[in-house]
């Protein structure tokens, strides 16, 4: 197969805040969509087969400004939302530590939310990032060209880590920002970081 292409989102308020969003459907500032634009340039030389898409609003306008939406095989995947972070969606990490100092997101997981958002485990974000891969290794298998996904930072992060091997927790090592581009490829077959973080401007 071509590149894995990861795509997260433009900036959004809550991203701007600190705040964890994951269910909450808020819209790309416009830097958010300043950046989104700017990985159209990133992106203007690939060849790109298949695009998955999160279901979330800014994750669809990312892809509409990067010039993805438009190209012919584009799927809307809920297996590409962002972590579901339960109670503490919409919660900075410092307002988390007033009340569990030494929280962390990557190996404790989240507090219980709502029934229709329960919250998810670093082992349960793993699981989905591994069907995300495989539906990225059939569409590879059946086009030409790299496979691109549009999502969100710490899915992101946690897929880098399956791709390369390793459990989900070790997400914490990829810093991600908003509005960037990276690649995961091989290298002698086995699996790479080929490009992380770039930013059309940087």
């Amino acid at each position: 197969m071509g590149d894995l292409l990861l795509v997260r989102h433009g900036a959004t308020v809550w991203s701007l805040s600190g705040q964890h969003t994951s269910w909450t459907d808020l819209p790309l500032t416009d830097e958010g969509r300043a950046q989104a634009r700017e990985v159209a340039q990133l992106l203007g030389p690939e060849r790109i087969g298949t695009v998955f898409v999160s279901p979330l609003k800014r994750a669809r306008d990312t892809a509409e400004l990067a010039g993805l939406a438009g190209l012919h095989d584009v799927r809307i995947d809920a297996d590409l939302s962002e972590w579901d972070y339960g109670a503490y969606e919409g919660v900075t990490t410092a307002e988390i530590h007033r009340t569990r100092p030494g929280w962390f997101l990557f190996t404790d997981g989240v507090a219980p939310g709502p029934p229709e958002h329960p919250g998810e485990s670093p082992e349960e974000v793993g699981a989905r990032a591994d069907r995300m891969l495989a539906k990225v290794r059939a569409a590879a298998a059946d086009t030409e060209g790299s496979v691109a996904l549009v999502a969100h930072g710490h899915f992101l992060r946690v897929l880098t880590a399956r791709w390369l091997g390793l459990p989900p927790s070790d997400g914490a090592f990829f810093q991600l920002g908003t509005g960037t581009l990276s690649r995961l490829g091989t290298e002698h077959g086995r699996p790479v970081i080929a490009g992380w973080n770039v930013r059309a401007s940087s």
